[in-house]
């Protein structure tokens, strides 16, 4: 046996070189990670292929147009660095990309393929609309393609140089409008009575849970409404398919007769009918392309629309403009993209504030309402803004009414677009309780308080006529303050805006004849605007302030944006999806997100809110 000494050298030895082992496989674990992240570093940082001469830029829209992604940083970064595209495009990066290929010597020309386009309102069709026409301008020609065009993809396909369709396809226009629905006898047979308290004849947004039709009010205010966004939207096809004025109308009042002539065949009625140049199959729209610009492959040359946004260098140092997105309903606290959160929102303005480089901030609004108290913590901070000499204008999108508007209100101009949907100042207060479905179900509720204002609002039993007193006059007292604030900033009288308020919705011309703006324009002239007053030049640096993602999120949006590059370059055959048949109900999505609502109401850890909200949403 050896000795207890030796077996203590071993030992000691023993350890020391598992030690010594154990830093060796750190050390070159370490180097490893290194040069990994090294080379992954520079995978993401490196440029893009140049691009080649004649290439189509090929402007591919998926899902509806927002002004931010909905949804927060981190969802949306996973989904790219899962190689999935985001259903959802941002109007910043179709413009910037129009604008851009409109002055690139490489990019030939531009084809829209908007099948997966899942629509916008009116404002932002026209914001679109108008940057094809530039890139037509500058002697690019643009062609659109398609499957088939709904409503909303026509009128920008509309503005094209020439607009093709499948042979199989059609031109779906319908007109503007729609119907609601109406829960009171749904309701009374459940045993559910909704308390509507609010201030405003036009104030309709709890309307559907109280009738079961619309109001003559309502009836009102939607013909003047759809009338005149309908009137817009004819005369845009009309001018851009230079057609004879009132050509719309007359083909949507003789469809019958028009199809029965073409022999039941869409396209050729909407050949006909002007509103198509050609019908082509995908494979001739190819052919078509090739010819006029290069072969690549097994089709035309080209770039999609994301892709091509990482050639766009963003201008970077010295004086800015913010830009600040208030997109979605507003809600008190914090919110990620696609919501107001008075909080966070308000956040972003204070930093811009606090930006020695900004000279002056647009607030894009694009709301139908929500929290009053959320949109007062958004205009307080705006007008801090103002305060601190940093100007500040509102640039309205497809809808800026009800808390929208209010917060508005702090701006040293509003200009908004013709269409969007408006107004709206109106305050109202929702309470649904249900003591008849308790009592037929043979539940009952029993206490003591030392007050009545305990459980005052119980949706297991009746609303008390005090608390609904109480409600009244805290509706009124917003009410009063709305129009306070936008008599100051429209400079007249409280008076003055009850006559056009009482929670009434416009267009952006109507709102514009009621001075409840200053100017009708697009969120380019509400930079121009900006940069003026705040003392920069013509072509300003954009600075977007938004919610900062952290580390990780970065990392993973900066993989997502390079695999989705790398996969959109791997398939350069062209070969977009097709529109799926079928598909969900909207009247059926109306229903559950209305009676969700409805129930999130009831659920609330308030006694009440008062909501400053419209029943609107851009058609």
């Amino acid at each position: 046996m050896a000795a207890p000494s030796t077996r203590f050298v071993f030992s000691v030895l023993g350890r020391f070189w598992h030690l010594l082992d154990g830093l060796r496989r750190a050390l070159m674990n370490l180097l490893l990670l290194a040069l990994v992240v090294a080379a992954l570093v520079g995978w993401l940082r490196r440029e893009p292929a140049p691009l080649q001469d004649k290439t189509a830029l090929v402007l591919a829209i998926q899902g509806p147009i927002h002004e931010q992604f909905a949804g927060s940083v981190r969802e949306n970064a996973i989904e790219q660095a899962q190689g999935r595209s985001i259903e959802q495009t941002r109007l910043r990066d179709v413009l910037g990309a129009l604008d851009a290929a409109a002055h690139d010597p490489k990019i030939a020309r531009v084809l829209l393929v908007l099948d997966d386009f899942a629509g916008a309102g009116m404002p932002t069709l026209r914001e679109v609309a108008a940057a094809v026409d530039r890139v037509r301008a500058a002697g690019k020609q643009v062609v659109a393609w398609g499957t088939g065009y709904d409503q909303r993809q026509y009128y920008i396909a509309a503005h094209a140089d020439e607009v093709w369709l499948d042979p199989m396809g059609s031109v779906q226009i319908q007109g503007f409008g729609g119907y609601r629905n109406y829960y009171k006898d749904a309701l009374d047979r459940l045993g559910v009575a909704v308390h509507v308290i609010k201030v405003g004849q036009y104030k309709n947004f709890g309307e559907a849970y109280v009738a079961n039709a619309p109001s003559p009010q309502t009836t009102e205010e939607d013909s003047q409404l759809y009338g005149a966004l309908w009137a817009s939207y004819a005369q845009g096809v009309e001018k851009a398919r230079r057609l004879a004025p009132g050509s719309l109308q007359a083909l949507l009042d003789a469809v019958p007769e028009r199809l029965a002539a073409a022999g039941g065949d869409e396209a050729k009625m909407a050949l006909d009918a002007h509103l198509v140049d050609a019908l082509e199959t995908r494979e001739q729209m190819r052919a078509t392309l090739i010819e006029r610009g290069a072969r690549d492959g097994q089709s035309f040359r080209q770039i999609g629309f994301q892709n091509y946004l990482a050639h766009i260098k963003p201008a970077t140092g010295g004086d800015a403009l913010a830009v600040i997105v208030a997109e979605g309903e507003i809600v008190d606290g914090q919110a990620d993209g696609g919501a107001i959160g008075g909080e966070s929102t308000a956040e972003l303005v204070r930093q811009a504030r606090n930006d020695e480089h900004v000279k002056a901030i647009v607030l894009r609004v694009d709301s139908p309402g929500g929290s009053a108290f959320g949109a007062e913590l958004v205009r307080r901070e705006l007008a801090l803004a103002r305060k601190a000499g940093k100007p500040v204008v509102v640039s309205m999108g497809d809808v800026a009414a009800s808390g929208g508007y209010w917060i508005a209100t702090a701006a040293d101009e509003v200009i908004a677009d013709a269409d969007t949907i408006t107004g709206s100042i109106g305050v109202i207060a929702i309470l649904p309780t249900a003591e008849k479905t308790m009592a037929k179900l043979g539940l009952h509720t029993g206490g003591y308080t030392t007050s009545w204002l305990v459980g005052a609002y119980d949706p297991r039993r009746g609303l008390d006529p005090r608390m609904e007193q109480l409600i009244q006059s805290s509706i009124d007292h917003t009410y009063a303050e709305f129009t306070a604030r936008a008599a100051e900033a429209r400079k007249t009288t409280p008076q003055q805006i009850d006559r056009v308020g009482q929670g009434r919705v416009w267009t952006g011309s109507q709102a514009l004849a009621r001075h409840l703006v200053d100017r009708n324009g697009s969120f380019a002239d509400a930079i121009q605007a900006a940069a003026r007053l705040g003392g920069l030049g013509a072509s300003p640096r954009l600075d977007y302030f938004e919610r900062e993602p952290g580390r990780l999120e970065r990392l993973i949006a900066l993989i997502g944006t390079r695999v989705a590059a790398e996969l959109g370059s791997s398939s350069a055959s062209g070969a977009w999806p097709l529109l799926a048949l079928g598909g969900s109900n909207p009247a059926l999505g109306d229903i559950a997100h209305q009676l969700a609502w409805l129930g999130d109401l009831g659920r609330g850890r308030k006694p009440f809110e008062a909501v400053a909200h419209c029943l609107c949403t851009a058609p």
